[in-house]
């Protein structure tokens, strides 16, 4: 005989009965109507002192369904996966985070220019001015920043930030939060082909590997960069699947938000665009002959084109200035010069990480040799690298596996640079001169900086990330089928092993690096205190960064104090040095014949050369002049000799643990 409002299979036969079944067939938990063969609970084994049996396991049982109740939402879902990349980032990057939370920056000048460079777009976001130009650096000519790593989005997005609590937090919380958002937007782009535990791998292992995490602790500006390239691949596969006016709006967006970001992870965005692009629009092409097939996909990737163009407009109307004006002008050796520089050794690229070193496995880390550490380290490491080949095994029959892996290969290919380095030995095949430089025309790194406009690439190793993209969706794809094909049991220990190697070759901590605090008011107090916004000189005195050099290089500390006391700088770093800067500053007899000091050079004792240099000086409205004290004995002394025949002397001295600080007055 069949129960009340229940049907010959136990199904609820209306909505009342409905919700007593839905709590019935939660594990643990009692029938909401008695069931047959089963008696009906009393009512003290409910309300009674003493908990019945089973009780334990339906408190269980709540707290488990509370626990997954976020994540059946989408929304509070993917906030927590983020929330738990945003966690790993900070554990595989400590402690640069504890530092970074202390006000502590790394003395090097590439962060002190991104902490210039926040501050800057802050400044002239509040003034409504123009941010791609500036006399706050290399004042008074100024300087042009179409080619600088200025970083204009990300400036905009947090200059409240900036303005509330500083450029060093700014700089700080942005630091902190890219490789979390590097792990997101790279789950995001996985999960295109992968499920959701293959996709929250790859997340991981791109933007927790060593090789993104150095580049974000060291150069801010190519992590912000490396951002787009997963949004762009997310994009174009999309515009690609279900091509239409939306996706062209979206593709368009993200490549113009990467040219406000970095405009050297923009190229290689528009490339990895290319490449998924171009191959569908030639098999439609032999599929379909006739442009009546192509018209409805052309007129989608113009619309893309468009809006990047329009929302990049700021940024790439500051370049065509400054190529106008010929700040863009550079001898031809002047870059080809660079290029073997950073060229990685084909070993290295899949040597075991150097972080295994912070664990106590140096004979491991040894493995790993790169002629250039400061500019970042291009390995993907063993873990990576073995789960990638077993990945595209595992999944060889797709072919989206064998794109990944031919991307994996392009960037890595790229990233050799313009000669094939095996060990302690370089290979030239097919040795060719370019400008003086030997190249070998075989690499494929040899061709691509002669396209027009990618001349500036010159840092191959950075290539290499977008072979990340495609090593990191095959490694997914090892998990994925692991989770699908094997055990439980057998997956979860694979996972424990994999994710236990993994976490020793990811991340980097920089211990060791020297630090250097964002505030030092016992320097720049008084000149905080002066409104007259006068130049402020620092020595060494030169205009440093990338291409076009003058000078010695700048202390760390010099911009990020321009930052405090608002005055504006004699000295710049940036990426770019244009010509009518270098050219401007040499006009003045006061730098000119500081430069020459600085060499070791005797100012004269009188004549015209000295007059005109007095007489330049107070039409230049200096200030203040820092001398930052080095271990160049002669060259310091010329220095301070200089000082004094142009009328300088020293108000306050501040002594530092490492050197000796002198601020002069006129």
């Amino acid at each position: 005989m069949m129960r009340a409002g229940r049907s010959e299979r136990g199904q609820a036969s209306s909505g009342r009965a409905g919700r007593g079944r839905a709590v019935a067939s939660d594990p643990g938990t009692a029938p909401a109507h008695p069931v047959a063969g089963r008696p009906a609970a009393a009512p003290e084994d409910v309300a009674g002192s003493q908990p019945p049996p089973g009780s334990a396991r339906r408190a269980g049982a709540a707290i488990c369904r509370w626990l997954r109740a976020p994540l059946r939402r989408p929304v509070a879902a993917q906030l927590l996966l983020l929330a738990g990349y945003i966690a790993a980032g900070i554990g595989v990057t400590w402690p640069v985070t504890a530092r970074l939370a202390n006000g502590e920056l790394l003395e090097i000048p590439d962060v002190s220019s991104y902490v210039w460079a926040l501050w800057w777009m802050a400044h002239q976001v509040a003034h409504l001015g123009d941010p791609w130009f500036t006399r706050y650096m290399a004042a008074p000519t100024g300087i042009q920043l179409g080619f600088d790593t200025l970083m204009p989005l990300p400036g905009l997005i947090m200059t409240p930030l900036t303005l509330l609590f500083g450029p060093a937090a700014s700089f700080g919380v942005l630091t902190i939060v890219v490789p979390g958002l590097l792990c997101y937007v790279m789950y995001r782009a996985a999960r295109l082909w992968l499920g959701q535990p293959g996709a929250i791998a790859a997340g991981a292992f791109f933007g927790l590997s060593t090789m993104m995490t150095w580049q974000n602790i060291y150069h801010l500006n190519i992590s912000l960069g490396t951002l787009f390239l997963p949004l762009t691949l997310e994009a174009a596969v999309r515009l690609r699947r279900c091509p239409g006016r939306r996706q062209g709006i979206i593709l368009g967006l993200v490549l113009g938000a990467s040219v406000l970001t970095n405009q050297e992870s923009a190229v290689v965005a528009a490339l990895l665009a290319a490449a998924v692009l171009v191959p569908w629009l030639i098999r439609l092409a032999a599929r379909e002959p006739g442009i009546a097939a192509l018209r409805p996909r052309l007129r989608t990737l113009a619309l893309a084109a468009g809006v990047a163009v329009i929302v990049a407009a700021p940024q790439l109307f500051a370049m065509i200035r400054q190529v106008a004006e010929g700040g863009a002008a550079v001898a031809p050796n002047e870059l080809t010069q660079t290029y073997r520089e950073y060229g990685v050794g084909l070993p290295t690229m899949f040597a075991p990480s150097p972080r295994l070193a912070h664990y106590h496995l140096a004979q491991l880390a040894t493995a790993y040799q790169f002629p250039e550490p400061s500019e970042g380290i291009p390995t993907f490491g063993i873990t990576l690298a073995g789960l990638a080949v077993i990945g595209l095994a595992l999944t060889w029959r797709r072919r989206s596996s064998w794109w990944l892996a031919l991307l994996w290969l392009a960037g890595s290919a790229l990233a050799l640079g313009p000669t094939l380095a095996i060990g302690a030995r370089t290979y030239v095949p097919l040795a060719d001169s370019w400008h003086g430089v030997t190249v070998s025309l075989l690499m494929p790194y040899t061709w691509l900086v002669r396209i027009p406009g990618l001349s500036a690439l010159r840092e191959a190793d950075r290539l290499a990330l977008l072979g990340l993209l495609g090593a990191a969706v095959l490694a997914g794809a090892a998990i994925q089928w692991l989770c699908q094909h094997a055990r439980p049991v057998v997956a979860a220990a694979v996972i424990v092993i994999v994710a236990a190697a993994g976490f020793l070759e990811a991340g980097w901590s920089a211990s060791g690096a020297p630090t250097m605090h964002a505030t030092m008011p016992s320097v720049d107090g008084p000149i905080a205190a002066d409104q007259s916004q006068s130049i402020v000189v620092d020595v060494p005195f030169g205009l440093r960064g990338g291409v076009g050099l003058t000078g010695w290089p700048m202390p760390p500390q010099a911009l990020v104090l321009a930052t405090a006391d608002g005055h504006p700088r004699a000295i710049s770093y940036t990426s770019w040095v244009p010509r009518p800067t270098r050219s401007g500053i040499t006009r003045y007899p006061f730098y000119r014949y500081l430069y020459e000091a600085q060499n070791g050079a005797r100012f004269p004792p009188g004549g015209a050369d000295r007059t005109a240099a007095l007489r330049g000086l107070r039409r230049m409205n200096i200030g203040w002049v820092i001398v930052w004290h080095s271990r160049r004995q002669a060259a310091r002394q010329s220095v301070i000799n200089y000082l004094y025949a142009t009328g300088f002397h020293v108000d306050y001295r501040v002594n530092t643990p490492d050197s000796g600080i002198s601020v002069w007055r006129r």
